[in-house]
């Protein structure tokens, strides 16, 4: 069996607004899909009301991905 694989991404050091290629398999992962087709959230992490991380579950591989960085994406749409 096949053990899963974890994760790092902080969205801080990607271009955009929050896309990104999952780092095991390469599938976009994009906050604007909410069909749930290409990730599924399994743990939210909240600091002083704010997204902290977020844990996702990759549909393709099955890896698991903790995303930090939220404030940028904050920001960005403050703009």
């Amino acid at each position: 069996m096949k053990q899963q694989q974890i994760f790092q991404v902080d969205l801080t050091k990607i271009d955009g607004v929050g896309d990104f290629p999952c780092p095991s398999c390469g599938q976009i992962i994009s906050p604007d899909d909410e069909s749930g087709a290409t990730y599924e959230i399994v743990d939210v992490k909240m600091k002083n009301d704010q997204l902290d991380k977020l844990v996702i579950v990759c549909n393709k591989c099955k890896s698991l991905i903790h995303i930090r960085g939220f404030e940028t994406l904050e920001q960005y749409e403050d703009r």
